[in-house]
């Protein structure tokens, strides 16, 4: 069977699909892959046939991928949720679709379409790589969802930054993510985190470290991180609420502190909070007192441990879920259905 793949060219939105290509790959199927050129280096190193369709640099239009599914003759295409346009290409050709979430189910306002609002491409199942539990309800109540886990995907880190190196003192992870970071809240964040007797790893993205000043003693800062590779050895995450790193926090069981900055990020940090596993400072409460407090709260040997005793339970909801390998041999089956 051929499949394609589809999503917007950024980490955000095209790892979350990259193990169930992969897993698609290794159960036999061909893969392609329809993404701008920004991420066909890991999509090409999993062997998943990266192509850039028509002129599309971040998003794909339907009339960018219309083209390709006549040239490749799919027999099922995946296409994640930022991407309603090859949702409208695979139905106008009449071939089989998935939607791929990557999370929870955003927002309205947030510069997405909600796929559950076009009613061309309505009625199409979910693969939903968000626990139920903190899955929107009107998303669980009313849309067809196919169980999918979510597996961490990262590229590694170059050169290998050893981030995940243990010594007798907690280690908390910083992340901003690639699109919401400032010099000036990452210092803030820095500079609050360094008053713990903690490690600090933090991956700075688009920050330059140089931005950062003198960094205090414990504190390491890469360009980039192997979250796949680290989160298993954190003792706390502190982030900005984008779906794959919360995600992949919850999916070891490790408490956050969100600091949440747009997209869908806030409405993460609500539902990680309101299920016990986060704690949450918005922009005009972000100082360094703030995030050593809580940070302080949510460390082994430190307060109450039911933040942690929350996303341990999260995550033996998330590996119970099925695997990518379970969901990709099933994937003939979905294309009959359609």
């Amino acid at each position: 069977m051929r499949v394609l793949f589809a999503s917007l060219a950024s980490v955000g939105h095209t790892y979350p699909l990259i193990p169930l290509a992969v897993a698609a790959r290794e159960a036999g199927h061909e893969v392609h892959f329809a993404a701008g050129a920004e991420v066909h280096p890991p999509l090409a190193a999993n062997g998943l046939r990266p192509f850039r369709p028509g002129d599309a640099f971040y998003e794909v239009y339907a009339e960018d991928l219309e083209p390709e599914l006549a040239r490749l003759r799919p027999d099922l295409v995946v296409h994640e949720w930022g991407l309603p346009g090859a949702a409208i290409a695979a139905q106008r050709a009449g071939v089989p679709g998935l939607w791929h979430g990557f999370g929870r189910m955003f927002p309205d306002g947030i510069g997405l379409e909600l796929p559950t609002r076009n009613p061309e491409v309505a009625g199409r199942p979910h693969l939903d790589i968000c626990p139920p539990s903190l899955q929107d309800r009107d998303f669980l109540a009313n849309e067809r969802r196919i169980e999918l886990r979510p597996v961490p995907f990262s590229t590694p880190a170059e050169p290998s930054t050893g981030a995940g190196r243990r010594t007798s003192r907690p280690l908390v992870y910083l992340t901003l993510g690639t699109a919401f970071g400032t010099p000036e809240l990452l210092a803030t964040a820095i500079a609050g985190l360094a008053r713990l007797d903690v490690d600090l790893v933090v991956a700075a993205g688009r920050v330059t470290p140089e931005r950062l000043g003198e960094l205090p003693d414990g504190v390491t800062v890469h360009p980039w991180v192997s979250q796949a590779e680290l989160l298993p050895h954190v003792d706390v995450v502190v982030h900005h609420g984008g779906s794959g790193t919360t995600l992949g926090a919850l999916a070891v069981g490790v408490p956050q502190l969100i600091l949440p900055q747009g997209a869908d990020q806030f409405a993460n940090a609500d539902a990680v909070g309101a299920a016990g596993a986060a704690l949450r400072l918005l922009p005009h409460e972000v100082t360094a007192d703030a995030v050593a407090e809580q940070t302080r709260m949510l460390l082994p040997r430190h307060g109450s441990t039911a933040h942690r005793d929350a996303a341990r339970a999260i995550a033996e909801e998330i590996a119970r879920m099925p695997s990518p390998a379970d969901v990709a041999r099933r994937l003939p089956e979905y294309a009959r259905a359609g």
